[in-house]
């Protein structure tokens, strides 16, 4: 088999990670750390490109990493439209809506940025993977009862199309053949409906819709939420705080650690095992909706992000929903490898590279 060098890119609020792969044998793996007083330097995410690549440079250089023996550079993607799922040529629209941060201000914006510009150097190939603007929905389940407002697809559709990849890989089936819930149980948690390679139906996991995480709210009655809106006690910013960032563990138990809820629980404290039970059942009532899409046509439930090395919370959900089918434990987040697989797949001729445009969705 060819061997193909693939740098990938995944830029934080505080830190980018990146790690080489030959093929899928990982070579080196770190995390650069910023400070954030010098991030606080630069005015918009943008400018941070030539700082952020000097520090990626300098990496390769203590690995004794020649630039022009990479292949290919999978950057995560972040600030794109709504597109399907796959892995995308970062061309010039894509690298534009993705420097202005088009539809989401965020440090991800910079992953495209930085693999387009180390790639241009020797005319090498430049990939996103799966972006959080992934959204297959079928129609039927964006409709909601307020004219106007919509369901949309925000998720954690890197890993989760990773593990259901893997998965299938392991039984020697195809990801396009195979029904399959995925939750992915991290700071947010997202449940996805897969129905023959596409995610049909998915909570969005940043804005407040779902089981409510360790940092965010989840769904909440609307009414109670208009009120505090109109309360004078809060700010939108605030508000917006409170459902994406400081909701969830954080607002009912102050931590957004699931170790230290843990410990909690292990001290007595009943109050924390009822909230850590509670999110535990919102995320077995989740898994149970979305069998819906599936018609009930199950494969595997797939349980997978960092909270899924917790042994009590996995005990307890399959107590939930181990009547829905096969449930299969892939915990940890595997977003760097499955930025190099799907740069993999398309350097292998396995998948054709999509081209990103104004209208990417079935």
């Amino acid at each position: 088999m060819k061997k193909y060098r693939v740098l990938t890119i995944n830029p934080g609020s505080t830190s980018t990670k990146i790690a080489l792969f030959d093929n899928e044998e990982l070579i080196f793996k770190e995390n650069l750390t910023h400070e954030a007083e010098q991030l606080a330097k630069f005015k918009e995410t943008s400018d941070q490109l030539p700082y952020r690549t000097e520090m990626i440079m300098e990496a390769l250089a203590k690995h004794d990493i020649a630039l022009d023996t990479i292949d290919a550079f999978s950057g995560r993607g972040g600030g794109l439209l709504p597109v399907k799922g796959g892995t995308y040529n970062i061309n010039e629209l894509l690298l534009e809506h993705a420097t202005i941060g088009y539809t989401m201000k965020h440090a991800s914006t910079l992953g495209a940025q930085i693999a387009h510009n180390l790639a241009k150097v020797n005319n090498k190939k430049a990939f996103v993977v799966n972006p959080v603007s992934v959204d297959e929905k079928d129609e039927i389940t964006r409709i909601t009862g307020i004219k106007g407002v919509y369901n949309e697809s925000t998720f954690h559709a890197l890993n989760q199309k990773e593990v259901a990849y893997k998965y299938a890989k392991s039984i020697n089936r195809k990801y396009q053949d195979l029904n399959l819930i995925v939750v992915h149980l991290g700071g947010g948690i997202s449940v996805g409906a897969h129905r023959k390679g596409r995610v049909v139906d998915v909570n969005n996991a940043l804005n407040g819709d779902g089981p409510f995480a360790p940092t965010r709210s989840g769904s909440i009655p609307a009414i109670s939420l208009v009120e505090m809106c109109y309360s004078g006690k809060y700010t939108e910013k605030e508000m917006r705080d409170l459902i994406t960032k400081e909701g969830g563990l954080v607002s009912l138990l102050g931590t957004s650690d699931a170790r230290e809820v843990q410990e909690m629980i292990n001290n007595g404290d009943k109050f924390a095992k009822l909230v850590y039970d509670a999110m535990i059942y919102q995320v077995a009532k989740a898994v149970g909706a979305y069998s819906i899409p599936l018609r009930g046509q199950i494969d595997a439930i797939i349980l997978t992000g960092g909270i899924a090395n917790d042994k009590y919370l996995v005990k307890t959900l399959e107590g939930y929903i181990s009547f829905l089918g096969e449930i299969v434990v892939m915990p940890g987040e595997e977003e760097m490898e499955a930025l190099a697989n799907g740069a993999l797949r398309v350097l292998r001729g396995e998948e054709e590279a999509l081209e990103y445009t104004l209208n990417n969705n079935f």
